[in-house]
């Protein structure tokens, strides 16, 4: 994978410096309409940025990881970033099992249809474009949750384990969940190369990648990763059943719908283990932690509804039923 093209004066700096151009100063970190999820060049300045940190760029030197122009450069990214996310997704003081908290801001959670639309409407354009803008994070499906295994210990780590060895198809390469969506993506005729339409997806897509990139590489977010990953798993199970029944509805043949059946049934076990195992066992280490539990899922929550609310709006929503539950 090569550094996708520019989309502003930060993506700019960041693809010279990375190339080795001329040294410059970095410009000034400027948000779009102080909305940070939507500002293109931020985004993808961010996204760049992290993934030096996973596979990093064909174009770029490996010791770019920790350059240390590129990690202040990032800090200052991160900084109205993480203004924004605490401003609109951090809960009040809060008291309790994280995983009864858990559940009542699922329960709370009324999103948009878009799992309900992609099961009973979409065309197969549509689904494609769907699956091409998830798979920016499906194809490392996992791996930013990882970073927190060695920050854990015993049965908050063997719960997180548990979970991440399904997401790599328990020493099973072909099973890998990263791999299944391969498949899909084959199906509908993309290229399933890893980072293939980072350059193709709007800034939305980018961060809800970024902000599972921004608790994975921050120990001191360690309780937000693991609630982000706790709302993804507790989140899974019926959408994933209306992906795989629409997928099934435009042509998928088993194969092609697996990465959402397999979904299906991993993830009403990965609930349990996310909310009881791994949460709730981290809090009890961790009393303090419990509204940072929180603020991680409501931020996953949170970026996926504004993701699905403008993927529908480009779908011209108002032309369709809007009555159905997400």
């Amino acid at each position: 994978m090569h550094l996708p093209p520019s989309r502003g004066p930060l993506t700019h700096w960041l693809t010279n410096h990375l190339r080795g151009g001329r040294p410059v100063p970095p410009p000034a970190v400027e948000t779009q309409d102080g909305l940070p999820w939507a500002d293109e060049d931020l985004q993808l300045a961010l996204w760049c940025c992290y993934e030096l940190h996973y596979r990093g760029f064909d174009d770029v030197e490996e010791s770019a990881e920790w350059d240390l122009d590129v990690l202040a450069f990032r800090a200052e990214l991160e900084r109205p970033w993480l203004d924004w996310l605490s401003a609109t997704y951090r809960p009040d003081v809060v008291s309790g099992r994280p995983s009864q908290l858990l559940r009542e801001l699922i329960d709370a959670d009324d999103g948009p249809p878009l799992a309900a639309y992609l099961h009973r409407h979409a065309d197969l354009d549509e689904f494609r474009e769907f699956v091409l803008n998830r798979s920016v994070y499906q194809l490392k499906e996992a791996d930013p949750h990882s970073f927190g295994i060695p920050r854990l210990e015993g049965a908050t780590k063997a719960a997180l384990v548990e979970i991440q060895a399904d997401e790599y198809g328990g020493g099973r390469p072909e099973r890998m969940h990263a791999e299944l969506f391969r498949t899909t993506m084959r199906w509908l005729g993309l290229d399933d190369s890893y980072g293939r339409y980072v350059a193709d997806v709007p800034a939305v897509t980018l961060a809800i990648s970024n902000v599972m990139s921004f608790f994975a590489l921050h120990r001191r977010w360690t309780g937000a990763l693991l609630g982000h990953l706790a709302a993804l798993e507790m989140t899974s199970t019926l959408p994933n059943r209306r992906y795989a029944a629409g997928a099934t509805r435009l042509g998928a043949d088993p194969a092609a719908a697996r990465y959402f059946t397999e979904h299906v049934e991993a993830d009403a076990v990965h609930e349990q283990i996310a909310a009881h195992d791994l949460c709730d066992s981290y809090a009890q280490e961790h009393p303090e932690a419990t509204a940072d539990i929180l603020f991680g899922a409501a931020c996953c929550l949170g970026l996926d509804n504004l993701f699905a609310q403008q993927l529908l709006d480009s779908w011209d929503a108002g032309a369709r039923p809007r009555s159905e539950a997400g």
